[in-house]
This record gives structure tokens, sequence and C-alpha cells, in this order.
């Protein structure tokens, strides 16, 4: 197969012209709608398999909401993931990611928590810290607190083998009886090997996980443990990034899906990336482009083209450019993919009102700062005018309580950004030296919650963005006396910003809710949880698709192996 592609940098202003000839000049076995991490995972697996591939990517760096960008001179941030831990063990492996530069950086410790009455809670990997800090609150919860990570992981072990393998979905396009058969026989091999391991889980076992994932985060806590501090810091992985409140039914899942991922094969430890987040797409790029994929910039997809006969044909480009291929997998959300990309009348009915239907709403605010000095906080006695072991993890400011979390929340139901905001603080710089000058630090704020659209005013309002940026460095201030002042500049991402400048639909990082009715066999729709669409030839790899949203790389890994099932069988 033609293998061989001129492409446009990654990060790169330069012309794509030569890239954009090569797109046209022949018919491709494939092609990919964005260069977001799963895409450029989709990609890599492909190419490997001999396809000839193109990914087209419409702004002017790859890595979608993976992305490093130097917003402020000097300081590269990661502008909206901004921690590495779901990434699929397989991905890094079988592409060899640490060959293309992939180095993650753990952070120890990795969680604190201040407190305004002096207190202060740090936990991370190091059993004997956490057993120390959590008892300055509850001898008790110390106790329990090394049960309730072993129980967690025990519940992601059991997970691994669903997130890894595309859902049992009942093929839609099957005709011949000996397909009919094969199909019928994998679906009883897969739910064969699920009942043994459900069996293997023992009563109480099972009974514990289906409480997890139905109860509110909140009843999980209680019953684990006594401190509101402890209950709050660990409550947060439940309802980050979504507009759930720790009471809502099913936020225990999320709380489980956080602690999914492992670095360097420590489970539910969370890393920073050095580089930043980009860095992760730019080493599945680098292993895609070495396996012989075609990564275009600037390529913004206006339409999918579409045979009389509803099989893809390639897409239609916003300069014009007609790109021809029978196979196209869209990293876009789905609702971007059908209910924009994809021409009015060729999608059933009942499909696209599920689609239409699902839950994209977000509350959701990230900002980016650049300061010259870390913050000093006042609870504690760990004051180091350079990096302490309270400034290497997760900051939780705003999260004493699940109360002070569910308040929070319930302003942005009544549609207001949340008075006292829930701010995770991450300050990367202290362990990445790459991404800003000496003496100077890149800040991360993920902030929730915040409506998309509030009632009280509107975020194309500079007045109004710069208020509620105010009231979260205000907060910080509380905790941090003169961090305000310690600012030089800063990027905010709002939900209409995340939705315009990364194309999240409604501003949800996840591409869609991650509540129990949308996921598994019902992401993103009942029906249509194997990757493939009602369009054949038309592929979903992105965080729509099963297993759901974080920098994980299944989707796309598995949407690929599913167009390589496919293509095999023609």
């Amino acid at each position: 197969m033609w293998r061989r592609c001129f492409s446009s940098s990654s990060g790169s202003s330069g012309s794509s012209s030569d890239a954009a000839s090569a797109l046209k000049d022949r018919k491709w076995d494939a092609l990919v709608i964005g260069g977001g991490h799963n895409g450029l995972t989709a990609a890599a697996y492909l190419a490997r398999a001999g396809i000839s591939i193109a990914v087209l990517e419409r702004r002017h760096v790859i890595g979608g909401a993976a992305v490093t960008e130097e917003i402020i001179p000097g300081f590269k941030f990661s502008r909206c993931s901004y921690l590495q831990s779901l990434l699929r063990p397989s991905v890094i492996k079988e592409l060899e990611l640490g060959r293309h530069g992939l180095k993650m950086l753990k952070r120890n410790p990795s969680s604190f928590t201040p407190c305004l009455d002096g207190r202060y809670l740090l936990l991370g990997p190091d059993k004997d810290l956490n057993y120390s800090e959590i008892s300055k609150f509850s001898k008790r919860d110390a106790d329990a607190y090394p049960r309730y990570e072993n129980q967690l992981e025990n519940f992601c072990k059991f997970m691994d083998p669903l997130i890894d393998s595309p859902p049992p979905e009942s093929l839609q396009y099957i005709s011949s009886f000996s397909d009919r058969f094969k199909d019928r026989i994998h679906k009883s091999v897969f739910w064969s090997r699920f009942l043994r391991r459900t069996l293997s889980f023992g009563q109480k076992d099972l009974v514990d996980f289906m409480d997890l994932l139905l109860s509110p985060a909140s009843k999980v806590l209680n019953n684990w443990f006594e401190t509101d501090v402890l209950k709050a810091t660990l409550a947060t992985d439940a309802v980050i990034g979504s507009t759930a409140s720790v009471h809502t039914p099913g936020s225990g899942y999320v709380l489980l899906h956080h602690v999914m991922g492992e670095t360097h094969g420590d489970r539910g430890i969370w890393s920073y990336v050095e580089g930043g987040m980009g860095a992760v797409s730019l080493a599945i790029g680098n292993a895609a482009k070495e396996a012989g994929a075609c990564i275009i910039t600037r390529a913004e997809v206006k339409q999918l083209l579409v045979e009389d006969s509803g099989r893809v044909n390639g897409v239609l480009l916003a300069d014009g450019t007609l790109v021809r291929s029978s196979i196209v997998l869209s990293n876009a959300t789905p609702y971007k993919t059908f209910k924009e990309l994809t021409p009015n009348e060729v999608l059933p009915d009942d499909f696209l009102r599920a689609i239409k239907y699902s839950d994209y709403s977000s509350g959701t605010t990230k900002i980016n700062l650049a300061v010259d000095k870390l913050p000093q906080f006042q609870c504690c006695k760990l004051s180091h005018l350079d990096a302490g072991p309270q400034h290497m993890g997760t900051i939780h400011i705003g999260s004493e309580s699940m109360e002070e979390i569910h308040s929070a929340c319930q302003d942005s139901v009544n549609g207001l950004p949340s008075r006292r905001p829930v701010i995770e603080m991450t300050i990367p710089s202290v362990l990445d030296k790459t991404i800003s000058p000496p003496g100077k630090h890149v800040i991360n704020l993920f902030i929730q919650y915040t409506p998309y659209k509030p009632s009280d005013g509107n975020w194309m309002d500079p007045v109004y963005r710069e208020s509620f940026a105010n009231r979260c460095f205000s907060l910080i201030d509380e905790y941090a006396p003169g961090f305000s002042s310690s600012v030089i500049g800063y990027d905010m991402l709002t939900p209409p910003d995340l939705e315009r400048e990364i194309g999240l639909t409604g501003g949800n990082i996840f591409h869609g809710a991650m509540g129990l009715d949308s996921l598994f066999l019902m992401r993103p729709v009942q029906g249509w949880s194997s990757y493939r669409t009602p369009l054949r030839g038309l592929y979903l790899c992105g965080s729509g698709a099963h297993p759901g949203g974080g920098v994980m790389g299944a989707p796309g890994r598995n949407a690929a192996l599913t167009v390589l099932q496919d293509i095999k069988k023609v």
C-alpha cells in the first residue's frame, strides 16, 4: 500500500500544502476526523496494520483536549486535560510511547487539601504517610483507608477486560448465516467469560460493586469514613468534569472511573507528563507517523460524503477539498459527528433523537495561569520558598466537606457559577522544568461548577469573565494569602470556550455524560456501542464511544481493531 506522506508539523504555523496535495492525489483506505489522542491512536493501529490513513485536524496543533500550548510567552499550558493516569497500558506498550518521547513524572504526595481551621491532609502512594495523615483526623478512617483502596483496585481489575475490548453489541450489517453464527459464538464467549469473572467475585464483593455503581458517591464514602475532609477529597473524583452532585445516584461509578488508570504499573497513581499533556498526543502522533499515517493540521472537515447506498465515501473540507475514502473514523463528539457533519436525512430518526437528547452538559471551567512564585498555604508548617510536598500533587480548594461540593453544584443548578467554586489546583512546573521560566510556575485550575449559559451574565462579556476568575483567585487567597498578586497572566476556558476552541459539545470533557445510562452497551446510544454507526464505513473513535472520557486511548484502539475486523470480512 502507498505509505509515504508529507505531514505538517503539529505545532507549526507553516503551510501544509504538500500534505493537502497528498490528500487529493489518491483514495485513502481510511480517514480520521480530528487529531485528538484517540484519533491519533486509531490511526497508529491502522497504519501499523498496513492501512493508508490520513488524520484531519481542524486546529494548527494536534492533541484535541490533550494539548500543550504556549499562550503566555515562556509558559507552556496543558490547556484542557492536565494529568495522566488513564492512558491504557496496552496503548503505551504496543505503540512504544516511551520510545516516542512520552515521559511520565510521578507525584508524591499526590493530594493536598488545606483547611481554613489550620489543618491539612496529604495523601499519596506512601501508605505510611496516608496512615499518619488520616490519623490526625480519625484513627478509624486511617485503618479503613487501605481496605477502601484495595476494594477499588479489585473492582478496577474486574473492569480492565471490559475497557480494553469493544462491547458485545449485536451487529447491524450481518447478512450471511455464517457471519450470524460466528457473531453469536463471539457474544456467547464474551458473556461466559464475564459470568465466570462475576461469579469469582463472590456475593459480598458483587453486591459491594453494584452498590458502588448505583449509589451516590456520598453514600459510598459515608459508609467507609467519618472525616469530612477525607470524604470531600475523595469525592471530587466522583464529580469532576460533570454537572453531578456528590448526592447524585450513579456518581460512584465516576469515582471508580478515575482510579482505573496507573503510572508505571502503580494503580490509581496520577502523573504529570514532561512537556505537558500535548506530549502524550505527540508521542502517539510520532508512533502513527512512523507507521505511515499522514497527519494534516488546519484541515477542517465540513461534511461527510455519503453515497446513495448509504455508505460513506470520504469528506468535504472547509476549503472545498474532497478527500475520498470508504472508511472514516470520527474523533469528534457524537453530536458533532451526526448532527453537524452528516448530511440531513441519511440517519434513522430514532438514532438522531437519541444523539440529540444525550447529555452534553458541562459545569467545567479551566484556568491556566502563569505565576511568579509558588502559593504559600497558611494552614501548614511546610513553608518552602521552593516546592514542598504540598505543591507536588492536586491541591483541593473549597472542598473541606461534601456539603460544600453539593452547595457549589446547587448554585449551578440554579443557573449561577458557584459562589465558592470547587477548585483542583495543580502546579506541574514543580516537577517539569521544561514548561516555565526559572523561578516561575505554571498553575492549572480545574473549576466547578460553571453553567454553559449563566442566568446572571454572559461568558462573552469580558467583565463577567474577569469577575469569575477573580472569584476563584480570591478563594485561593483565603488558603494562600497573596496568591492573586502572583498572577502574571491567565488563559480561561469556560464551557462555551471548550466547545468553540476544542470542539467539545456543550463543553463536556467526556464527549457526553458518564452516567450509567450512557456507558458500555448504551454509549453513545443503545444499539450502537461497537464503534460502528448507521452509516456503513463510518466509525466513532472518540470519548463519546465506549469506555468513555479521559486520556485513555481505549476508544481509539478498540475502534481501530473493530475496523480491522470488518475489513477482514470484506
